[in-house]
């Protein structure tokens, strides 16, 4: 791979073709992947403009035996990340998502600071946002979303 992206997400995976065809859902393109010894897909390397996502088996892959190593293999999957990408219709991405497993934990929504979005649980347990920006957002959007959050 020769153009490589700026910005790079590591997710691990139980299953790595079922999660890349998913990801090929939102958008993502396979820009490559490496199998093991035994031809099962243990990475794929995944593209939307300028995200990476790199997509690890959470078994077969060479990583070193730490602590970290085995929460990873045993805890919930990216407790506290929430990785957002602009699409261009939340609605009909909520519904894709919802039709492949996802569990949609925002339903969509316009929000007072001047977006469309929604969240999903993914198969995998990763949360995803997904907004697209209204024509007229407030000028101040920080301010109008202390507003809605405190007021």
């Amino acid at each position: 791979m020769t153009d490589e992206a700026p910005f790079r997400v590591g997710l691990r995976v139980q299953d790595v073709a079922e999660a890349a065809t998913f990801y090929a859902g939102l958008g993502f393109e396979q820009a490559g992947s490496i199998s093991s010894p035994d031809g099962r897909p243990i990475m794929a390397i995944l593209r939307r403009g300028d995200l990476q996502l790199l997509v690890d088996a959470l078994t077969g892959m060479p990583f070193p035996d730490s602590d970290r190593e085995h929460m990873t293999r045993t805890g919930q999957r990216g407790l506290g990340v929430v990785i957002g990408i602009e699409v261009d219709n939340v609605d009909a991405t909520v519904e894709y998502c919802r039709s492949a497993g996802a569990t949609v934990t925002t339903a969509p929504l316009n929000a007072p600071w001047g977006e469309r979005y929604a969240e999903c649980l993914d198969p995998y347990d990763y949360a995803w946002k997904f907004y697209q920006l209204l024509p007229d957002p407030p000028q101040d959007s920080l301010s109008t979303a202390y507003d809605s959050w405190f007021a």
